[in-house]
């Protein structure tokens, strides 16, 4: 669980603002030259690098985001924007094509991805704010239906060369 005052540096305008020009940069520039052994928004929250395929271009797309592991191996990812009124292209990836590659420290495990129903989102609400502690303040900001995805793990095995785009 990230420090309260992580959470409450999360949901300041300021940092909602210029987070996201700097930490996706951030994180895929050190993961790429450390060759997947370290993400620095790691430090802070769990996070995981997803691989989707663009619905459009066809090419592979990596961006770090904000998940919760449950022990059954399945991950939870929030597509909040940081709390934009526009939705991620990565969720919108997954929708046209739901398989992906979830990376974390240095592995690499092929998923399916399946958007949670409304009913399975207030099931699954303790995981979700695991995943990303600042949902309800994301979701108020960006006055759409924020898409919550579970990553379901295709083998248990993940392989050990990770994918560094």
């Amino acid at each position: 669980m990230p420090h309260p005052l992580v959470v409450r540096l999360g949901t300041t305008r300021a940092f909602t603002r210029i987070a996201p020009h700097v930490l996706p940069r951030c994180d895929l520039l050190v993961h790429r030259l450390t060759r997947g052994r370290l993400l620095p928004s790691r430090l802070f929250v769990d996070t995981i690098m997803l691989t989707t395929t663009g619905h459009r271009s066809g090419l592979m797309r990596t961006t770090p985001l904000c998940a919760h592991q449950d022990p059954d191996g399945t991950w939870i990812v929030v597509a909040s924007n940081f709390g934009r009124s526009r939705d991620p292209a990565w969720s919108t990836n997954l929708l046209h094509d739901p398989r992906a590659t979830v990376t974390t420290q240095a592995r690499a495990w092929p998923v399916t991805a399946r958007q949670l129903t409304t009913h399975e989102k207030q099931q699954q609400r303790p995981r979700i704010l695991l995943a990303l502690p600042v949902y309800d303040t994301y979701a108020a900001r960006a006055g759409r239906y924020i898409r919550v995805f579970c990553l379901t793990p295709i083998t248990a095995q993940p392989t050990d060369r990770a994918l560094f785009t």
